[in-house]
């Protein structure tokens, strides 16, 4: 079968590869279509530390060709999505078997190869049926929805209360719009006019440029009080000092990544205020409960670029979104493996 093994920074080759029995509790899948996401462009340019060889793609669905015996709730035929993290069993809570509450959750093309492959063999656990109603571009989105729902439940906040989101980038849309569908009210930043009109068309109220004029826009905004949580999401590369000024003393600031960020935290901002500061990188334990938001139309992701290649080389593409990240931050490169 068709596979694409990174050897090293920047060397991704394609080698065919045989495609190995299933035990009673595995499916056999064939991919049906792959998102290129950005932390497979950090895998490939070497930016992030892998044991080689590695199969990237994180961000996949399938079609079901073969099942376990001792396999419950999919069967042949049916569209799954990949869950790209799994729990560690290493960690305490996994030794203590809370492995839900894992705290060094393993990821896919990182940890364990990716699903940028014809086939994929995996425990029938690790995989989610996918239903009708839930098209393609949304379910290769789920982990980025996932990691939005993971941050508010960690806010624990309750309805009305303002979030500040930095980024209006892909990741700060959806982020913003599972705030909005909790009831919270998402004050977005951005310093890209493009972005915050996109925001307004997904029914941000409160969309302002990171100017001069930032700090009294969110003090109107919140009756002086500032934001009860500010979320910073990375992929959208804006400055990370802006986050401890438009948050109220004593709350919290969370930090989406799931790719890696360089930028060093305003430390001495973050004592002044005394913010509690959590990081989120992954959406593991929340692929059922997306799907089911999904299900109910919560996210929308209409208004972005897609390019679905049914041709492609993946070296060439992201030795080109390397060389030019910004031209494609808000464009969803999908690859179609299944003509």
């Amino acid at each position: 079968m068709e596979t694409w093994i990174l050897k090293g920074a920047k060397c991704l080759v394609n080698e065919p590869q045989s495609v190995p029995e299933i035990s009673p509790t595995q499916v056999k899948v064939k991919v049906s279509h792959l998102l290129l996401t950005e932390f497979d462009e950090m895998l490939y340019s070497g930016a992030t530390q892998i044991d080689y060889p590695k199969i990237p793609g994180r961000a996949a669905v399938g079609i079901v060709t073969e099942v376990g015996e001792n396999c419950y709730g999919v069967e042949n035929g049916a569209r799954v999505y990949f869950k790209p993290a799994r729990a560690c069993h290493e960690c305490l809570a996994c030794k203590s078997g809370k492995s839900k509450d894992c705290t060094s959750c393993l990821l896919a093309g990182k940890d364990f190869d990716g699903f940028m492959r014809d086939f994929v063999v995996c425990e029938y656990t690790e995989i989610a049926p996918l239903p009708d109603s839930v098209d393609v571009n949304h379910a290769l989105c789920i982990e980025n929805i996932g990691i939005a729902e993971n941050i508010y439940d960690k806010l624990n906040l309750s309805a009305g209360q303002r979030v500040a989101v930095i980024g209006a980038d892909f990741n700060g849309i959806i982020t913003a719009q599972v705030l909005m569908y909790h009831k919270l009210v998402p004050v977005v930043i951005d310093n890209n006019p493009e972005n915050l009109e996109r925001a307004r068309s997904y029914g941000v109220y409160y969309a302002f440029a990171a100017d001069d004029e930032l700090i009294s826009h969110v003090m109107s905004a919140t009756c002086g009080n500032l934001c009860d949580a500010v979320i910073y999401c990375a992929s959208a590369h804006m400055p990370l000092s802006i986050a401890p000024e438009i948050v109220g003393i004593g709350k919290t600031f969370v930090i989406s990544c799931n790719a890696s960020m360089s930028d060093n935290l305003p430390t001495s901002a973050i004592l002044e205020k005394g913010l509690t500061v959590i990081g989120v990188s992954n959406a593991y334990g929340y692929t059922d409960a997306v799907i089911n938001m999904l299900v109910h139309g919560a996210v929308n992701i209409d208004s972005f670029e897609k390019e679905v290649l049914s041709e492609y080389n993946p070296r060439e593409i992201l030795e080109e979104r390397c060389a030019h990240p910004s031209e494609n931050r808000n464009k969803l490169t999908i690859f179609k493996m299944v003509i």
